[in-house]
């Protein structure tokens, strides 16, 4: 079972004419949709409102196959983010975090300790599901995957050097990382690309996966360096909204059903995960919105052969 632990909100989409549209969106809640899609068992760890907003999110989760027994409810309302979209369809965030369900996770419910936990966005920047999560994966069993999906929001992060004390110790017990040079800019802004994802590597994780938007994914691991590059898109972007969360949901589906686990993690089997990986997130980028594709989008040998 696939654990997501983390945010669900509602983004408000502002495109470049001033139109606004409203999306269910947050990080961990778009990855767990999409790992779902594509015949994962997922169960969704985060706190929803009990808000008309906060009903839409638990029945899109469980409509895509996602399990929401582990997400308490709260009178609080629902989090909101404004995603600004440019010419290119490319989106810059702003969020509406204070008193709002998102941040309020106080524990996770591992009752049904999970093969995989998926964490990352926004919740690694809020406390106190920040500090939650940092205690949770400090006794997660031994057996279980750890995959973080850094996608650091400087502008809600209140501590710079709090967030990065809580990230490193994150990163002590996580298996896969992904990253964006963006982030490893903010991580590391006096590093290269590649010296900032190292950095990360030495702390610990068995594997580093560095993500430069349509061009390629690098990945890094103690073996070795590899870049996995992006296939042309079939079809024009509409935009980038989800596309880096259908990645890690497509990844970790594609895992799961590889029949991998910890033991697994090396730079031949995460450069294959990255290529499913990439097929899935070039569906996303031609759609309106975090709308994740199904096994029936991809092609027919997507799915992995048990070696």
């Amino acid at each position: 079972m696939l654990l997501v632990v983390g945010e669900a909100l509602v983004d408000l989409v502002i495109a470049p004419d001033g139109s606004v549209e409203s999306a269910l969106g947050g990080a961990p809640f778009n990855a767990a949709r999409a790992a779902a899609l594509l015949g994962a068992d997922v169960e969704f760890c985060g706190v929803l409102s009990h808000d008309r907003f906060g009903t839409l999110l638990a029945d899109r989760l469980e409509a895509d196959g996602v399990g929401v027994s582990s997400a308490p409810r709260t009178e609080a309302p629902t989090t909101l983010a404004a995603a600004e979209l440019d010419d290119t369809g490319a989106a810059v965030y702003r969020f509406y975090v204070e008193q709002t369900a998102a941040p309020s996770l106080a524990s996770i419910d591992t009752a049904r300790p999970p093969d995989v936990l998926l964490t990352g966005g926004l919740a690694l920047a809020l406390t106190p599901i920040a500090d939650t999560i940092a205690d949770g994966l400090a006794t997660v069993p031994a057996d279980t995957l750890v995959m973080i999906d850094v996608n650091c929001r400087p502008t809600v992060i209140a501590d710079r050097g709090a967030y990065r004390a809580r990230l490193d110790a994150m990163l002590g017990r996580a298996d896969i990382v992904k990253v964006s040079d963006d982030d490893l800019d903010y991580l590391e802004p006096s590093l290269p690309t590649i010296a900032a994802a190292q950095q990360l590597l030495d702390a610990g994780p068995s594997a580093i996966l560095v993500t430069a938007g349509s061009k390629s994914t690098t990945v890094l691991t103690p073996d070795g360096q590899l870049d996995v590059t992006v296939p042309p898109l079939a079809a024009p972007v509409i935009d980038t909204i989800g596309a880096g969360d259908t990645f890690t949901g497509a990844l970790l589906a594609w895992w799961e059903q590889a029949g991998f686990g910890r033991a697994h993690v090396d730079l031949s089997s995460i450069a294959r995960a990255v290529d499913a990986a990439h097929a899935a997130a070039a569906v996303v980028v031609t759609r309106r919105g975090a709308d994740p594709p199904g096994r029936s989008d991809l092609a027919t040998d997507w799915a992995p052969r048990r070696d």
